[in-house]
């Protein structure tokens, strides 16, 4: 049975009535009809920590996705997953798809630099300073690009670059 037939509390239950109204008014074909259901389901499945359940629901969306643009919001959830399942190297392979097909994505760009960051901090704990500082110097990139396009947002990131000298932007405020 899928997630949307399953869940039991009044809000699932008037957003999934809610978003099967939307979808059989779309004009669009069934792929991305169906494609958007699994997607849901994956979304509310990734909500309920049930990860397995929600990158099945993922993969099967990304087979009857066409569309570039929700393709990588896709790709970017099993990203955030494969993330908390602290498998950093998936997670960078799912977020850097999802930069490809949208290269307007803060979000992913900035979850980049997160792992790259995290990476650092493990390789300067493990007295490896030229590792450290390269992985910060990645870390530092993908931020300037996230706060480039969003410039009101990660402002954790843009103190973490101007206290590290590696700011290269004038839109800090």
């Amino acid at each position: 049975m899928p997630r949307s037939q399953r869940n039991d509390n009044f809000i699932d239950k008037s957003f999934t009535v809610m978003a099967d109204l939307i979808l059989k008014m779309l004009p669009t074909n069934q792929n991305a009809k169906r494609a958007f259901a699994y997607y849901r389901d994956g979304m509310s499945a990734q909500a309920d920590g049930e990860y397995a359940e929600a990158l099945a629901n993922y993969e099967e969306a990304l087979t009857l996705e066409d569309d570039p643009r929700d393709r990588s919001f896709i790709l970017y959830n099993m990203g955030l997953i494969h993330a908390s399942n602290g498998e950093h190297d998936r997670a960078l392979e799912f977020y850097h798809e999802a930069i490809e097909l949208n290269p307007g994505m803060p979000q992913a760009l900035n979850n980049v630099a997160v792992i790259y960051h995290y990476l650092g901090e493990q390789a300067q704990e493990a007295g490896q300073t030229e590792e450290a500082d390269a992985q910060f110097d990645k870390a530092a990139d993908y931020w300037q690009r996230a706060i480039r396009m969003a410039p009101n947002n990660y402002i954790e990131a843009q103190n973490w670059l101007k206290t590290t000298g590696r700011a290269k932007l004038d839109v800090f405020f």
